[in-house]
């Protein structure tokens, strides 16, 4: 039903513009009690068997909506109604922004993706704060914080503009995440270097823990695809120095030629970052790469090309304990969370695996061994 929907209504729209109307639709849902507890029963189903434990955190299962879709924090009850474990807002930046011009957001339908050059629109840290401040959560869910930098701050000046969104958000996130991998800010992916990215993390950290007391807000990193094997070593062995709770794996792709891509050549090349199905691939040989480095040793999150339940399944397998996905979303509709959990919950039944945790990184492991 919803794939015919998406040929005779969404995919003539423009997909951002499409974007705020499902957005509307959900939001909307989500405030009507009779049928967001409806939509909840048939699309947000539990197993006991899928419960994880990760960055201190208790969730319903492994698998929850990534960064980009919910950025100024104005549907988490409706992206949990629709069965994701968590949610993860953002990116937000310490100062508002419109982001980039229009158009900025395409469909690559052929390869199943999406080109974005967003350019981090969104409300800025005091007014997501305040929303995040006056929520009266309707699902339990588990609420992470993506924060990036402020088109207009200087390289230099980075640290000092993370600082100023984690003072406003860290108290409202149950875990944050700095985002230094998109390529639609300037200079932003500069600050992945491991000298950049040190000072960066540990201002971050020491913000977070002079922001809030009474508990330690777990931080991760977001790192791009595109990043060189040994780059992805220095990240990792940074996080683990830094006593970082994890890193996500992996932000959009800016390369093109290697993927294979069968859409038109102009909608190729558009500037931006790709998601979608052919960053399957390269995200899960990042995430391996991760895993073998860091082991248990740090959360890992897997994101990009999650299509379906073994995509899923697959990411686990290599070693993540949480999983995301996004541009799959806007291609699978709303049934979308609910078809992972139940194939992950058949996946799991067949496997060796006593829990989900002992499946996780297995594969990897296995690899190592031979």
């Amino acid at each position: 039903m919803y794939k015919l929907f998406f040929r005779l209504v969404f995919k003539r729209m423009d997909p951002e513009r499409a974007h705020y109307a499902a957005f509307r639709w959900i939001r909307l849902a989500a405030r009507i009690p009779v049928l967001r507890t409806f939509v909840a029963a048939a699309l947000a189903p539990r197993f006991k068997e899928l419960r994880t434990e990760a960055l201190g955190l208790r969730m319903h299962g492994p698998f929850g909506l990534a960064a980009g879709f919910d950025k100024n924090a104005v549907a988490i009850d409706g992206m949990a109604m629709l069965g994701f474990d968590h949610i993860e807002i953002g990116t937000v930046t310490g100062e508002p922004q419109p982001g980039n011009p229009k158009k900025r957001l395409f469909r690559l339908v052929a390869d199943r993706a999406l080109i974005n050059r967003m350019g981090f629109n969104n409300e800025g840290s005091a007014a997501v704060a305040a929303r995040l401040a006056a929520r009266n959560p309707v699902f339990r869910t588990t609420v992470g914080v993506n924060i990036g930098k402020t088109k207009v701050v200087p390289e230099a000046e980075a640290a000092a503009d993370y600082v100023k969104s984690t003072e406003a958000l860290a108290g409202h996130a149950d875990y944050l995440v700095v985002n230094v991998s998109s390529p639609n800010t300037p200079g932003l992916r500069n600050l992945q270097a491991t000298e950049s990215l040190r000072p960066l993390l540990t201002a971050v950290r020491e913000a977070a823990d002079r922001t809030v007391t009474t508990r330690r807000v777990p931080l991760l990193v977001k790192i791009a695809p595109d990043l060189a094997d040994e780059d992805v070593d220095a990240v990792a062995d940074l996080a683990v120095e830094l006593g970082l709770d994890g890193i996500i794996a992996t932000n959009t792709t800016i390369a093109r030629e290697s993927l294979g891509l069968k859409s038109a050549p102009d909608l190729v090349g558009e500037t931006g970052g790709l998601s979608g199905a052919p960053l399957k691939e390269r995200s899960l040989e990042v995430l391996s790469r991760l895993y073998a480095r860091v082991g248990d040793r740090i959360t890992l999150v897997g994101v990009g090309g999650v299509e379906n339940a073994e995509d899923a399944w697959q990411r686990i397998l290599a070693g993540a304990t949480l999983v995301q996905g996004y541009s799959a979303f806007i291609y699978e509709g709303p049934f979308y969370a609910r078809a992972i959990h139940k194939g992950l919950a058949a996946r799991f039944a067949t496997s060796p695996y006593a829990t989900l945790a002992e499946a996780v990184g297995a594969e990897t492991r296995k690899k190592a061994a031979l």
